[in-house]
């Protein structure tokens, strides 16, 4: 998705070539050895993480160490020729990219971006960064720019992953997120607030900058989005006519 998010966007006439470098090796590493358990639940179980990195994003700080860890092996380190000041930027950069995943902060990078978009300056750092960061969290939670019959298979991952932590935190005493909960969530359900309200928004605010997104990947989330509203219609005529069968044949007994 970031190697597509380069090429629509025509990143490489706009952005340095170490850029597009940090942009894709974040991209790669960006959730290395993820134990399938979020930071919700790595805070509130104390894991070792969670004390580790002092309940700030541990999971991500556990990626990004990973990440060096691999790369500091000299048959990985694709940064060996690079002099040690450019590679202190490098390894800055991406750790910076890394930690924007946390969705713990995506209103916060979301609104700085759209402060800069409207008047946004390719020379001026601050505001590529802020490109960047919205860049990796854009490709974090691209699945459903996918084709339904590549992406719906992935939600039932997801999903799956959801519930194996709710159960897990129910175990444990731990709180639960409703949106994890699989006696409150169904897919339509999981996905139709989380398009409407993350992942439109911020994909129509990148496309003020790069129109060229709407048709590749802003259409087919809105297409995501009418998908699973309909599934739901579905769900709730369903679980309509269930309640009315059940009701009907309390009263049918009762008379009988």
């Amino acid at each position: 998705m970031m190697y597509g998010m380069i090429h629509l966007c025509n990143l490489q006439e706009k952005l340095t070539l170490t850029d597009i470098g940090i942009l894709m090796t974040a991209a790669v590493c960006h959730d290395l050895d993820h134990p399938g358990y979020n930071n919700t639940y790595q805070i509130n179980a104390r894991t070792e993480l969670a004390v580790r990195y002092n309940d700030i994003s541990p999971l991500e700080n556990h990626h990004c160490a990973v990440a060096f860890q691999i790369l500091s092996l000299p048959e990985c380190n694709i940064f060996a020729n690079v002099d040690p000041e450019a590679f202190k930027q490098i390894r800055q950069a991406i750790i910076t990219l890394i930690l924007a995943t946390d969705m713990a902060r995506h209103g916060e990078i979301l609104d700085s971006f759209k402060q800069k978009v409207d008047n946004f300056d390719f020379t001026n750092e601050e505001h590529v960064t802020c490109l960047k960061m919205v860049l990796i969290k854009c490709c974090d939670i691209s699945n459903e720019v996918r084709p339904t019959e590549v992406a719906e298979p992935w939600v039932d991952c997801l999903l799956e992953e959801y519930f194996m932590q709710s159960d897990r935190e129910k175990s444990e005493g731990l709180p639960v997120a409703p949106f994890m909960d699989r006696d409150k969530v169904t897919k339509p359900t999981a996905q139709i607030g989380f398009i409407k309200f993350v992942l439109i928004p911020m994909f129509e605010t990148v496309m003020k900058l790069f129109p060229q997104i709407e048709e590749i990947m802003v259409q087919p989330l809105r297409d995501s989005r009418d998908h699973y509203e309909e599934l739901k219609q579905i769900d709730d005529a369903m679980t309509e006519g269930s309640s009315f069968v059940i009701k009907f044949s309390k009263g049918f007994t009762k008379r009988d």
